[in-house]
């Protein structure tokens, strides 16, 4: 009698790590920049991969079609830190000419910064938001890239991140007061 494979002894498939790219340039639709990219699809790498954006396709996985981009313009890296059991990634610009700005931090050639999860990242006139969903694997990790119709900068919904923990009383972000409110945490800021 042929042995039959049950479902419980079928190896477990990992949710992977993916990194949601939207991509906007002002001359997107004429110049073709993202030509390149392929969009909505997920694209699958290894985890030990240091995956380069620039215009050099035998120096890059992703390219964009323009002079103005360096080379290798920069590169995401995957690694893991000690206290976690998914991946990060780290930013690091390899243009010598153009300032990478990733969210408020701006880093010059071959500086690097941990990804925060959500930001824009903008060099030139291009726009990025990128936002990681996190996955189990540590193997391999996904992209997947989406175009925007218009500015990122313009979109409201991407200028300020709405915090994870929006309802904790602990919540560091900003509350809106009117000009009558005082805080009530023991300080009055009222001017009486």
């Amino acid at each position: 009698m042929p042995a039959m494979t049950s479902f419980e002894d079928a190896d477990t498939e990992e949710t992977l790590t993916c990194f949601h790219v939207t991509v906007y340039h002002p001359g997107q639709d004429h110049n073709q920049v993202f030509e390149g990219l392929n969009f909505c699809k997920r694209e699958k790498l290894s985890s030990t991969e240091v995956v380069r954006f620039g215009r050099n396709p035998k120096l890059c996985h992703y390219i964009f079609q323009d002079k103005q981009v360096s080379r290798i313009q920069f590169s995401l890296q995957p690694f893991k830190d000690f206290n976690s059991s998914v991946l990060s990634f780290e930013i690091k610009n390899l243009s010598k000419k153009t300032s990478l700005l990733v969210g408020n931090i701006e880093l010059g050639y071959l500086n690097k910064t941990e990804f925060p999860g959500r930001c824009i990242m903008r060099f030139g006139d291009y726009q990025f938001l990128m936002e990681k969903e996190d996955g189990e694997s540590l193997e391999y990790f996904e992209t997947r890239f989406m175009l925007a119709p218009r500015s990122l900068l313009e979109e409201r919904h991407f200028g300020n991140p709405v915090p994870e923990n929006r309802g904790s009383p602990s919540s560091s972000w900003p509350i809106e007061m009117d000009e009558n409110e005082y805080r009530t945490d023991g300080e009055d800021d009222r001017n009486i």
